[in-house]
Parts: structure tokens; sequence; C-alpha cells
């Protein structure tokens, strides 16, 4: 079975285009490192609950959005030997210093177990 790492991020909307931009660049770089399969979702139809859910989970500001975005690799092993091939890349160094186009400390991220595939 895969592994996989999750991610939810609040973006100001404004930001969206820089937060692509930057998606797309990264993306690039994970697959090139050997991750299966790298997406990145914009909230569609997401909507505040009541107690939980996507927009309360990253405490949603007004002019923000939600991104859903998850990374697919072989095995656990495989993700630790990828990621620290990505975090060590001088492609991205400069931008996870720079200004992101989010809110890292509301961030919600995991790595997980496939359970069901079909």
């Amino acid at each position: 079975m895969t592994y996989v790492d999750g991610f939810v991020v609040p973006v100001p909307k404004k930001k969206i285009a820089a937060y692509r931009k930057m998606a797309r660049k990264a993306g690039k770089i994970w697959l090139e490192h050997g991750a299966l399969e790298f997406r990145e979702c914009v909230a569609d139809d997401v909507k505040k609950g009541k107690w939980t859910s996507f927009p309360r989970s990253v405490k949603l500001k007004a002019g923000e959005t939600v991104m859903f975005s998850w990374i697919v690799y072989r095995s656990r092993k495989q993700r630790d030997s990828v990621l620290k091939k990505v975090m060590s890349d001088e492609r991205l160094k400069a931008d996870m210093q720079g200004d992101m186009p989010f809110d890292g400390k509301r961030m919600i991220f995991g790595g997980f177990k496939t359970l069901v595939a079909l």
C-alpha cells in the first residue's frame, strides 16, 4: 500500500496565483525526487461547520480560502527519503525562507498509511 502526506492550508484569495506558482514548482521537484502523485486543490464546496470543518480547522479568516493537498509515495520509507531530498533542494530553499503565500502557522499536515485503495 502507498503512503500519503496530507495538508490543509489557509490561503488569502489575493495570493492564489502566487500559491499556484509555488505549488507547481514544488510539485515538479517532489515528483523529480520520487513522489508518485502531487495534488493541490482549492476549496469549492467547503462550508463552515458548527463544530468542525476545513475552515474551522485552519481558523479561516475573511478573504481566505482553504487548500487541500496531498502527495503520494510508495511507502513511509520512500517518503522519508524523498522528503529529505526535497528539503535540501536548493531550488526550494529561497521559497521556504521567503514570503510564503499562506500562513504556515495554521497549516495542518501529517503522514498517513493507506487503508483502502480501489
